[in-house]
């Protein structure tokens, strides 16, 4: 499966819990929740994402940051947008240098 292909199946996946019951689905419990719920989820995977990273381990910086990376998809898909907004976003930003950027904001 291609990293695209992923991608698009656990967007799928995302819009489908939509509809799951709350008490059999991970995914529709942070839905129900509401968006605070979301947003804390992610910091705190954010936070242990750095702390993955700062302690060095390669599996675990893996294993955080696919955490993270999930639970930004969850959010995005409770705002109604999808992984294709970022890509072009980041696809936007090529060419530009850092600087540019930031002075473009």
């Amino acid at each position: 499966m291609s990293h695209q292909e992923i991608l698009t199946q656990l967007t799928n996946v995302l819009e489908e819990r939509k509809q799951a019951d709350p008490t059999n689905s991970y995914v529709a419990n942070l839905y129900a929740k509401g968006l605070d719920s979301i947003l804390k989820k992610v910091g705190e995977e954010a936070a242990e994402t750095i702390i993955a990273a700062k302690n060095g381990d390669p599996d675990k910086i893996i294993y955080e940051t696919a955490d993270l990376w999930f639970h930004s998809l969850v959010m995005l898909s409770h705002l109604g947008l999808d992984y294709h907004a970022v890509l072009d976003e980041l696809k936007r930003r090529f060419g530009l240098s850092g600087l540019e950027e930031k002075a473009n904001r």
